[in-house]
């Protein structure tokens, strides 16, 4: 058998996240039946994870099995991109070891939040915008408390099928360009709704409706109900996943 990692990128607006679902169009779907038209088979995918409804990906990666090798995977993507919807482009396919895994082998993922104070008619579909003054000194000192824990049962989605709530956070940081703010973070994991729960803490404590050691209790707690609300989603993009290079023929 042979394994193939695809590399794409996806607006998420009209797609109920990326994880097949019984009640709407999703993203992965729609990738297994231009994969299937070609190959003239089904072929099932696996993501590296799974993003919400109304979620984007500059960089998600998946794999696929393929009985024959695939000679040439350039024309294989070119082909899909023609098939695929204008909202989802695939950027690259390599061949991996058979059994390399896009989710269980990926050693980080690193998500963005983009918010603004002003009313752009251009941007809108992917910021968040945030009336009233933000303290980014207090947003961040906030952030440096992330990494010192590993229990993230507070900003998570209440009732998920996971077995455990640990997550290893490296990098947590706001900063600004112009009226653009951007929200960075990195883990070897994320849980449902994570990165959106802490935003929209993390936004508490910049309009000081929270402090820094609030913020650390929070954490403590264990308990979603006394974080903040979750921030919108069309302003979150997945945008990096890492790989061991050993993982790759080619």
């Amino acid at each position: 058998m042979n394994r193939y990692f695809i590399y794409l990128g996806y607006n998420g607006a009209n797609y109920c996240g990326w994880q097949i679902q019984p009640n709407g169009i999703t993203v992965q779907q729609c990738v297994e039946e231009a994969l299937a038209t070609l190959l003239r088979r089904p072929v099932p995918i696996v993501g590296a994870g799974r993003t919400d409804a109304g979620v984007h990906a500059r960089l998600m990666v998946a794999h696929f099995d393929s009985e024959a090798e695939i000679g040439d995977l350039s024309f294989l993507m070119k082909k899909l991109n023609r098939l695929l919807p204008k909202d989802i482009a695939v950027y690259r396919i390599r061949q991996v070891l058979p059994d390399a895994h896009a989710r269980f082998d990926a050693t980080s993922r690193t998500y963005s939040y983009y918010l603004t104070d002003r009313k752009d008619p251009f941007n809108y579909p992917f910021v968040w915008n945030l009336h009233g003054a933000l303290d980014m000194e207090a947003m961040n000192c906030a952030c440096r408390v992330l990494p010192e824990y590993t229990d993230f049962t507070s900003f998570s989605k209440l009732h998920t099928d996971v077995k455990t709530n640990n997550c290893r956070i490296d990098r947590a940081e706001w900063t600004r360009e112009g009226e653009l703010w951007t929200f960075t973070i990195r883990a070897d994991r994320f849980l449902r709704n994570m990165v959106r729960a802490i935003v929209g803490t993390l936004v508490d404590v910049g309009r000081g409706k929270m402090t820094v050691e609030d913020f650390r209790k929070v954490i403590e707690c264990k308990d979603r109900g006394k974080a903040g609300s979750s921030a919108p989603g069309h302003a979150l993009f997945l945008t990096g996943i890492t790989y061991p290079e050993h993982l790759f023929k080619e």
